[in-house]
Formats: C-alpha cells, sequence, structure tokens
C-alpha cells in the first residue's frame, strides 16, 4: 500500500423545500436528487459492502433538514407517482433516442424498486452502512445557515448548531462528532461553541488551514486541533478539482450525460400540463451527451450509455493513479503518512454528474489495486493522536476562501433581518417568566427563525437563479416569525387554525428547544 490516504468527504444536503402542493418546483428539486443521487449513492456504497474485495469508506454530512424531508411521510407518499409520470413519459415519446431512453427508464425502475423494498426509509439505510462503518456520518448546522454572518447572536449560531445535534441523535441514537459547517465557513471563535455542542471535528477550506496561526507545519496533509479540541481538515484542490470542475475535471468529458438539455425545456406547455405541469421547467429526462463544450444545446448528440461507462472506467483510474503520485511525492517530505481530504457537494455525484456513482464505485474497486487506502475522517483521527495546535484563519469555500459569495448587494439586506430577529428570539427565550401555554408558540418561532437563516436562499439571490422564490421563502419565515413573537410580546392570543397551519406546514425538529437561545450569564 502507498503510504497515506485519501478521504472522501460528501456534504449531502437541500433546504427545507417541502410544500403543501404536490408537483411544485422545489418538490422537483428533492425527487430528482432522490433518483438521481441519493438512491444511486446508497446502492453503490451497499453493492461494495458486499464485496469481499472492496473496502468502500466515505466520510458524508447529512443536512437536518435533507433529513427531515427524507423522513417526511407526505413526500414519501408523492414520490412513486412522481417517478411513474416520467416512465410514461419515456414510453410515449416519440425519439430517436433509443438507447438514452432504454436506459434512463431502468435507471428510474431499479431507483423505484430500490425505494419500494425499503419502503422509502433512505435514513435507516445510512445508519445500516454507519454500523458497518463503510461511512462516517457527520451533521450540518440545523438549516444550512452561513453561521459567519450570524455571529452577532453567539446564541443563533449555538442554536443552529445544537438544534442539529439534537436532530442526529433523535434519528441515529447517537450523537455526531463531526460537523460539515455550511459552505465550509469559519470564524475565530466558532470552535467553542462546536465544542460546547460536542463537535469535534469539521472539513475547511484550504485557506483556513493554510492561513492559520501558525501555519499548519504538514498544510493541508494533516488535521489541525484548536485548544477547544475541535480538530479540521482542509481541503485539497489537487484532490478535489479534477472532479469538481465541469469544464477542466472528468465532469466535462464529452460521453457524459448533458446536465442542461432536459426535455421539461423541449416539451411545449400543452404536453406538459397534460402531466400536471404548469410552466417550462426541468423533468430531469436528459437524453443527450455534452458532445463539446462549444456545442449548443440544440445541437448536443444522443447520450451512449455504453460509451460513458468506459469513460468513468478510465476517469477513475486516472484520479487514483494520480492521487498515488500525490501521496508518494508528500512521503518524502513528511514525517507522518499525508491524508488527501477531498470534500465534494453529494449531488455532484448523479444529479449535476450522472455518471458519478459510477465513478465512486470504481473507486471502490480499484482502490486496494493502485495500494491506496480510503478513510473516513473519524478513522483518520485514530491514525493521528497527536495534533498541531492552530488558530483556524475565517474562510469559506467561496471564491478566494472569503465570505462574500453570501455577503454581497444582492443579499446584504438579509443580515440585518437575521440580526433583528436573532436578538428578539434571544430576549424572549432568555426571560425567565415564559409561561408554559407560550413555549409551543416560541418553538415554532424557533423554527421559522432557524429555516430564513438558510444560506441556500442567499446563494441563490447570488447565483440569479429562481430568485423570486428565494425571496418568497425568507420573507414567508420572517413573517411567521414576527407574528408568533409578537403575540408573545403583545399577550395576544393566537389564532389556533393559523398556527396549526404553520406547524404542518414547517414541521421539522420535533425536539426543538428554546434553551438553545437562552444567553448565559
Amino acid at each position: 500500500m502507498t503510504k497515506g490516504n485519501l478521504a472522501i468527504v460528501l456534504h449531502a444536503h437541500l433546504p427545507y423545500v417541502r410544500a403543501k402542493e404536490p408537483g411544485s418546483l422545489e418538490e422537483d428539486w428533492f425527487f430528482q436528487a432522490l433518483a438521481e443521487c441519493y438512491l444511486p449513492l446508497l446502492e453503490t456504497l451497499e453493492n461494495a459492502s458486499r464485496s469481499k474485495d472492496q473496502s468502500p469508506k466515505i466520510t458524508i454530512g447529512l443536512s437536518p433538514t435533507l433529513l427531515s424531508l427524507l423522513g417526511d411521510e407526505v413526500l414519501k407518499n408523492r414520490f412513486e407517482e412522481w417517478v411513474t409520470i416520467r416512465l410514461e413519459v419515456l414510453n410515449t415519446l416519440k425519439t430517436d433516442s433509443i438507447k438514452a431512453v432504454l436506459h434512463l427508464k431502468g435507471h428510474l425502475k431499479r431507483q423505484l424498486e430500490s425505494w419500494k423494498i425499503c419502503q422509502g426509509d433512505l435514513i435507516g439505510r445510512f445508519k445500516k452502512l454507519q454500523t458497518l462503518e463503510v461511512i462516517d456520518i457527520l451533521t450540518c448546522a440545523a438549516t444550512h445557515g452561513y453561521l459567519p454572518l450570524l455571529r452577532e447572536n453567539p446564541e443563533a449560531v449555538r442554536a443552529q448548531l445544537k438544534t442539529a445535534v439534537t436532530e442526529h441523535k433523535r434519528l441515529f441514537m447517537s450523537a455526531p462528532l463531526g460537523i460539515w459547517l455550511p459552505e465550509c465557513a469559519y470564524y475565530e471563535g466558532l470552535d467553542e461553541l462546536m465544542a460546547e455542542s460536542g463537535l469535534r471535528y469539521a472539513v475547511l477550506d484550504g485557506h483556513g488551514l493554510l492561513n492559520a496561526d501558525p501555519r499548519p507545519r504538514y498544510g493541508l496533509y494533516a488535521p489541525i486541533c484548536t485548544r477547544k479540541g475541535v480538530a479540521f481538515f482542509g481541503r485539497d484542490s489537487e484532490s478535489t478539482l479534477p472532479v469538481w470542475s465541469a469544464r477542466d475535471g472528468y465532469p466535462g468529458n464529452p460521453s457524459y450525460r448533458e446536465f442542461h438539455r432536459d426535455l421539461g425545456w423541449d416539451l411545449s406547455i400543452e404536453n406538459l400540463k397534460k402531466i400536471g405541469i404548469k410552466g417550462k421547467r426541468p423533468l430531469g429526462i436528459k437524453l443527450f451527451k455534452i458532445t463539446s463544450q462549444n456545442t449548443s444545446l440544440e445541437n448536443k448528440q444522443e447520450y451512449d450509455p455504453e460509451a460513458a461507462n468506459e469513460s468513468v472506467e478510465k476517469d477513475a483510474d486516472n484520479y487514483l493513479k494520480e492521487r498515488k503520485k500525490q501521496l508518494i511525492k508528500l512521503e518524502k517530505s513528511m514525517q507522518i503518512e499525508p491524508l488527501l481530504i477531498a470534500p465534494f457537494d453529494a449531488e455532484l455525484f448523479g444529479h449535476w454528474w450522472f455518471e458519478g456513482p459510477k465513478f465512486l464505485s470504481h473507486l471502490f474497486i480499484k482502490s486496494k489495486k493502485e495500494g491506496i487506502k480510503l478513510i473516513t475522517l473519524k478513522e483518520s483521527l485514530k491514525l493521528t493522536p497527536k495534533l498541531q495546535l492552530c488558530n483556524p484563519s475565517p474562510s469559506s469555500w467561496g471564491q478566494g476562501g472569503f465570505h462574500n459569495y453570501w455577503l454581497n448587494k444582492s443579499n446584504a439586506w438579509i443580515v440585518n433581518e437575521w440580526s433583528k430577529a436573532g436578538r428578539a428570539m434571544v430576549s424572549i427565550c432568555s426571560d425567565s417568566l415564559i409561561e408554559e401555554s407560550n413555549i409551543k408558540i416560541i418553538n415554532q418561532a424557533g423554527r421559522e427563525l432557524l429555516l430564513c437563516q438558510s444560506s441556500d436562499w442567499s446563494f441563490i439571490l447570488k447565483a440569479g437563479t429562481t430568485t423570486e422564490l428565494a425571496r418568497e421563502r425568507i420573507n414567508l419565515h420572517l413573517k411567521r416569525f414576527w407574528m408568533l413573537i409578537n403575540t408573545i410580546k403583545n399577550n395576544t392570543i393566537i389564532n389556533e387554525k393559523i398556527l396549526e397551519e404553520i406547524e404542518k406546514e414547517d414541521c421539522l425538529f420535533p425536539l426543538i428547544s428554546l434553551i438553545d437561545w437562552e444567553k448565559k450569564s
């Protein structure tokens, strides 16, 4: 075996996109992620774990909002129909893309069968893989709040962390030790709140370690530790860029499936309405290949699954060979075994890059042959008992390691709203004379506050995609928060039907606790 280890870390997350009515755009986001990413990812890991010749190991962060969606019975009951509609569209499609149609039908049928066999219990399947030590499950902040922008009220940051830990314990029967910090964003002192919440390790962008004080002796290739006892791992760009980049990396291979050419854009409004969709939007039916970076969408060629399979095996071979070269080179200058940290958004594997799960499968199959040991973050800490004491640098995995993607002219207005709402929540939760009858209302206000803090909406506002939806979500949760808080402040009686409707719609975090927002003396 090559001296050194490779840790693949996946960040599995969706904002809380539960919608009251079926057929919404937000629901599509979730169901496409199920069919293209999470079900195939589980299938890949389970198949690898059953093989005597493979040692699959990954670290995966499952965000509390994603877990809420995975466990939602209403959404579970809608998924089968969602897949069935797409199969019916494929069955009636008149096209020359026969191979692509047959392949996609087979894929959807297999995912639906996988769903039925476990009765939609994906959380249970992740839990079993953790028991088998195939995966190490991390938590995330409760609603993926961008923590450096919430720091004006430290209690708001604590509530994001502690609500997440409580939810993780409820679902997995054990407390998480690691966390995927939203957007890998860190600020000075965050480690203290992490330690207080029982969290002991996290991944940062490379800037977080390379600019640490003092500068780490081994750079990105060994974890560091703060005086609060929290370890941090740094993202290695050499290990991530070939997989991450759609233009310069493997996902840009001409034979791979084209993400942006979707049948939802090609069908007429009349045909979309027949399947219950009012306007043009992606259906998750993609039948074309990238062809080339310069080929326009309308000129993309038919997807050939056999050619794609050949390419993904070659790319996996190349990836492992390059990591081996990297480890051999590092070994010469390090007194400990080098560790390569390769973190990615989980939805890269299957959703953005359709062949991604196959790529992972080949890594599991071929890693031993190449002499590369796959490892989880938790296991790597056991192998490195002595860590260098350093203070990580404030950073994120945004461009240049800065915070400006989540704080700019398109979304800066939200920060003041978070601060005002956070102060109000902390004030009420710190009141020692809270009436028992108000706890239910305050808890729901806490859910609304957490939901409006999601960094996803800030990201969308900056990216310029579905910005109206993002604003609606932020303002809806803020409106509900202030209605609930003002009921307490003004000592008025709330309409029980309205409260029940809000609780029914935003029904996550059943063990939420107002103590998490309480100001410490």
